[in-house]
């Protein structure tokens, strides 16, 4: 295939050790169906976390203005995290598209994004995009603050412990559901609720608080539908705040989790905002799109319609504002 300029190309970004290395042994398998739907793109490999986000950084200064991100939620927002810390251009004028090969595809569910590759690559060959809300969050880690891009959700105190445990086990190579429900269980028993003082906008409320989670996309945690209200252009945060519960209250209502009914139980507030502050007493740590980052305090802003993604406008989800 002859190729075009960098701005007509697409970027692929991979990350072999994404699905516990499964993505390694699939991207053959990938790569022929890229070149069989005739998609001109030059790949290349990431090392080590981290590490897409200056790949992507690098190549828009080269002149590229499509990325296909081919891992995982957390290679998705290192590619994210890439587009909004380059200073070339704005970040609507890139496309990122998302072959999913990791293990949680949360941000794809949103949407309903298919999980086949071939269906995936028909709809980046389609090119049917859409402008979503990204979230910033900072945050302590160690004795600086710092700062992440997001585009799914970010998950406070029991889900930032799991995540943390998690992802400590991917590292060395374990990663499977059975290995998050394991670090579930450890993390249900280990995790105190904790008295958190929230600010949405103008509203301040203290809560014993079992776990947070302030969402653009309605899934995390590889399927649990913390956020079933939640529009992803709407330029508002969805927040859940579940309040103390016993651990077994907790198991007996994880399916309310799964079918989108966790906001009617007595003990889970839902809110929306455009600006969140989250300070507990002792500190908790977080996750955003799945990836383990630092501790409290933490400061969540919305940045409206920021950021171009491929999706499966047949499946677009059901009210979007226009």
């Amino acid at each position: 295939m002859e190729h075009t300029e960098p701005g007509n190309r697409w970027l692929a970004v991979v990350n072999p050790n994404a699905g516990v290395k499964k993505c390694e042994k699939d991207w053959s398998k990938i790569k022929r169906l890229l070149e069989k739907h005739e998609i001109d793109f030059e790949s290349v490999f990431t090392e080590n976390r981290g590490h897409a986000i200056s790949l992507t950084k690098g190549y828009i200064k080269k002149g590229y203005r499509k990325i296909i991100s081919v891992g995982g939620d957390g290679t998705l927002n290192e590619v994210v995290n890439g587009v909004f810390w380059q200073k070339c251009v704005d970040p609507t004028d890139i496309t990122i598209a998302n072959i999913s090969v990791g293990t949680g595809n949360d941000w794809g569910r949103t949407y309903g994004m298919p999980m086949d590759y071939e269906k995936i690559i028909l709809l980046i060959k389609k090119e049917d995009t859409f402008i979503q809300d990204a979230g910033m969050v900072s945050f302590a880690n160690g004795p600086g603050i710092n700062s992440r891009y997001f585009i799914n959700m970010g998950g406070m105190g029991f889900d930032g412990l799991v995540a943390q445990k998690t992802n400590a086990d991917k590292d060395l190579g374990k990663g499977n559901v059975l290995v998050y429900f394991k670090n579930i269980f450890l993390s249900l028993f280990a995790f105190q609720s904790v008295l958190t003082r929230i600010r949405i906008d103008d509203v301040e409320m203290n809560h014993h608080v079992f776990s947070l989670g302030v969402a653009i996309g309605q899934f995390n945690g590889g399927g649990m539908k913390q956020a079933p209200d939640a529009i992803t252009n709407d330029g508002l945060f969805d927040v859940t705040i579940i309040k103390d519960m016993s651990k077994w209250s907790v198991i007996a209502n994880v399916s309310r989790l799964y079918n989108g009914t966790i906001g009617k139980h007595k003990k889970v507030e839902m809110h929306q905002g455009r600006h969140i502050t989250i300070e507990p007493q002792t500190p908790i740590l977080m996750e955003a799109d799945g990836e383990s980052l630092g501790q409290s305090p933490f400061t969540f802003t919305i940045i409206p319609k920021s950021l171009k993604v491929v999706i499966n406008k047949e499946k677009l989800f059901k009210n979007p504002k226009s």
